[in-house]
């Protein structure tokens, strides 16, 4: 099996427990708990809206999931919504395949012509670079909680928007469900 014999569509209200699984093969059962309790935190927030929650599908099986929920900067007068991309989950059995990358396409797409101008991520660098993300803090966005030095370059940021960088700057605040510190940790 490839990417290509994946079918990346909107999830289903009915698909929740699936979704869930999803997140706890693919983080393990340390973290899989902690990021399967907050996708359906994120899903019941109504802080989290707009969201958007992608699926990948194969032989009539979820083997991914991605979210995107509502961020704002502060300040911004005009409280326009960003997004942010979390989590992003592959059942383990799939993962390397592209499926991943085609979930994050996929969100690019659906959003490229909306007024989300930017979508931030806190993830592995190695990974998320080849999407267009670069470091946040060097261009003027915080996150929500303080990121270890060493870290830092986790935390990213990709305009959807030409020019969107240069119009907004400051602090990103998340959705409730997502405004803890333990998720700010890298």
């Amino acid at each position: 099996m490839n990417a290509c014999d994946v079918t990346i569509r909107a999830a289903r209200e009915h698909e929740r427990d699936e979704i869930l699984s999803v997140h706890l093969d693919a983080f393990g059962d340390e973290e899989g708990p902690v990021i399967a309790k907050l996708v359906g935190e994120l899903l019941d927030d109504p802080t989290s809206r707009p969201i958007d929650s992608l699926v990948a599908e194969s032989d009539g099986h979820l083997v991914g999931h991605v979210l995107f929920t509502a961020v704002t900067v502060e300040p911004d007068e005009a409280q326009v919504r960003h997004l942010i991309l979390a989590p992003l989950a592959v059942v383990t059995e799939k993962q390397s395949l592209g499926i991943g990358a085609r979930l994050v396409r996929e969100g690019f797409r659906r959003h490229s012509n909306d007024e989300a101008g930017l979508i931030f991520v806190l993830g592995y660098p190695d990974y998320y670079l080849r999407f267009g993300f670069q470091p946040a803090g060097p261009c003027g966005f915080l996150a929500p909680y303080p990121i270890a030095d060493e870290h830092a370059d986790a935390w990213m940021v990709r305009e959807l928007v030409s020019g969107a960088i240069e119009r907004h700057k400051g602090i990103v605040r998340c959705s409730k469900a997502l405004d803890h510190p333990q998720y700010w940790r890298e």
